[in-house]
């Protein structure tokens, strides 16, 4: 009985390695495909890949101008995802996103009424300017997210799989923007912050893109390619010093667990949900680096975009000029040493 256990478990390793060896060749040309549109970036497409192999949703934070919508198009090709895109703005309805129904009429006059989808029916949607809805818009998209399924008149509509949300938010105008409440945030798999290009990028875009041909992606996987990878990294095992590299970078992060810099600094932390966020794109990032396990500098290398958006400073550390990403390299510094 103990042999053919041993047999069974070296043929799933087996298989886990196959599997594992096939999802790395698809990564390297999805990289490859990527960097033909998108030129510099490799942190955001990186952590928005990550993302999206993971299973989740990624909120996108930046300045306009800076080829975000341009990267989760190019996804949806690489990918073979059908996408689609909303503009938000504050008059937009929730049944501007999830769809609504209509009353038809037959020819004996008979009424009745047919579910009409909204864009959220979507395997990639992108949600250009998050903050922008009202309240009420944005926690319709984000239960959505949560639960993959919309309730339109009392009637539940399953959502395509794979689904996944990459929103965007930028963070210059203040006005007329309703933030995302944190327990909505944390619904986001991670916070990916975007930056202004490198020179010799900026320098690439300028020349590549002003001309009258420009670069396209072409397809490399579909989405049940996608779903095999995504399934594969829930597979991939973690070692118990990553694992114990997590729960102690997550509890650092939270009051009252014995870091002096936390107590003093932040007023809440990360949940549960941050530790599983870790586990997940630890585990992609290692195939996103040809690897098969995930190892201590993966967790440290996350840390920032899993956690930055599920804490908040307390009102003294704000006054002080300190930033969260402050606290969670203070943090990282701490858990390497």
């Amino acid at each position: 009985m103990g042999v053919m256990k041993t047999n069974e478990t070296a043929m799933g390793e087996k298989a886990i390695i196959a599997a594992a060896e096939k999802a790395l060749g698809e990564i390297a040309v999805i990289r490859k495909e990527v960097a033909k549109v998108i030129f510099g970036q490799e942190t955001v497409v990186e952590q928005t890949l990550l993302a999206v192999l993971s299973g989740g949703h990624a909120l996108l934070v930046g300045v306009p101008g800076l080829a975000k919508t341009k990267l989760v198009s190019t996804l949806g090709t690489v990918l073979g995802l059908n996408a689609s895109r909303i503009q938000f703005t504050p008059d937009l309805m929730p049944s501007d996103i999830l769809g609504s129904e209509v009353m038809d009429q037959d020819e004996t006059g008979r009424r009745s009424f047919r579910f009409v989808p909204g864009p959220i029916f979507t395997q990639l949607l992108m949600a250009d300017e998050i903050n922008r809805a009202s309240p009420r818009t944005q926690s319709a998209l984000l239960q959505a997210m949560q639960e993959y399924h919309v309730t339109v008149a009392g009637q539940r509509n399953d959502l395509p799989q794979p689904f996944h949300v990459l929103a965007t938010q930028n963070p210059l105008e203040q006005e007329g923007t309703y933030p995302l409440p944190e327990a909505q945030l944390d619904r986001f798999l991670m916070q990916v912050d975007v930056g202004y290009p490198e020179l010799a990028a900026e320098r690439q875009i300028l020349l590549e893109t002003t001309g009258i041909h420009e670069a396209e992606a072409r397809g490399v996987i579909d989405a049940t390619q996608l779903q095999a990878i995504q399934h594969l990294i829930r597979q991939m095992p973690v070692s118990e010093k990553v694992v114990d590299a997590i729960l102690s970078l997550v509890r650092s992060a939270r009051p009252g667990n014995g870091n002096a810099a936390t107590d003093k600094n932040v007023a809440w932390g990360p949940g549960p949900r941050a530790g599983q966020s870790l586990m997940l794109c630890a585990r992609a990032r290692a195939l996103y680096d040809g690897r098969l396990a995930p190892s201590i500098d993966d967790i440290m290398a996350l840390a920032e975009p899993v956690l930055q958006h599920r804490m908040a400073l307390t009102f003294a550390a704000r006054a002080e000029g300190m930033t969260v990403r402050d606290v969670i390299a203070g943090l990282v510094v701490k858990a390497k040493g």
